[in-house]
């Protein structure tokens, strides 16, 4: 009687949420080369991703956190919420210590800028899928490293991941208009999230929220 043959180990799942294609095709390498029988798929917003996550077994998600769409911290928390197994790992331009708060708070697994090199990703993959966490090198989770001396972080992880997005915009010197356009929400809400800043931070002024931004390196 011949023995069973071995369980061949299943594929990873694995799904890029990015609205670049150069970028996603650069991540899809990365993957299909050191996970050899991955199946990788793509989207370029915020509802594709959740769309797939709903439909599809993903175990590993590779998101920004700005999409045209949603905000990439929205869509983790989301994605999280239909698939509270999946592991989320964030690569994204911003190095902000408040965005890597965010996002571990949100649940995600790990955080890489988009600086990082191939190996890294690699082994950022290699790490979340077991169950660990990975931040990006030269950041610790907490900003600590970057965080100058007299600075008020310890009030950013009280502001949502829209808060944020409304503050950097309103920081680079956008509208409330175009803040909305951009966001896809109403002047109203737009200006209803820039009360609540105010609020939160003590402040007057759209000019104090500019400088507070500047001040605590909230924008590039």
């Amino acid at each position: 009687m011949s023995s069973a043959s071995p369980k061949r180990k299943a594929a990873l799942f694995a799904l890029i949420v990015d609205d670049h294609p150069l970028l996603r095709l650069a991540i899809r390498q990365v993957i299909e080369h050191h996970f050899p029988s991955a199946v990788v798929r793509e989207a370029s917003t915020g509802e594709e991703a959740a769309g797939i996550v709903r439909t599809e077994p993903v175990e590993l998600a590779v998101l920004d956190v700005m999409l045209p769409d949603h905000s990439g911290l929205t869509v983790l928390k989301r994605i999280k919420q239909l698939r509270p197994q999946i592991k989320c790992l964030m690569l994204t331009i911003h190095d902000e210590p408040q965005y890597v708060r965010l996002a571990l708070s949100h649940g995600a697994s790990g955080y890489l800028t988009k600086e990082t090199a191939p190996d890294e990703l690699r082994d950022a993959i290699r790490t979340v899928l077991t169950g660990a966490r990975y931040v990006s090198k030269g950041l610790d989770g907490t900003g600590a490293s970057r965080t100058r001396p007299g600075s008020v972080l310890s009030l950013l992880p009280f502001l949502s991941a829209r808060e944020m997005e409304v503050l950097s915009l309103l920081a680079k010197g956008r509208t409330a208009s175009q803040a909305a356009k951009h966001l896809k929400l109403s002047v109203k809400t737009v200006s209803t999230y820039r009360s609540r800043l105010l609020e939160k931070l003590k402040l007057q002024t759209t000019a104090d929220l500019i400088r507070y931004a500047i001040d605590h390196r909230l924008v590039n």
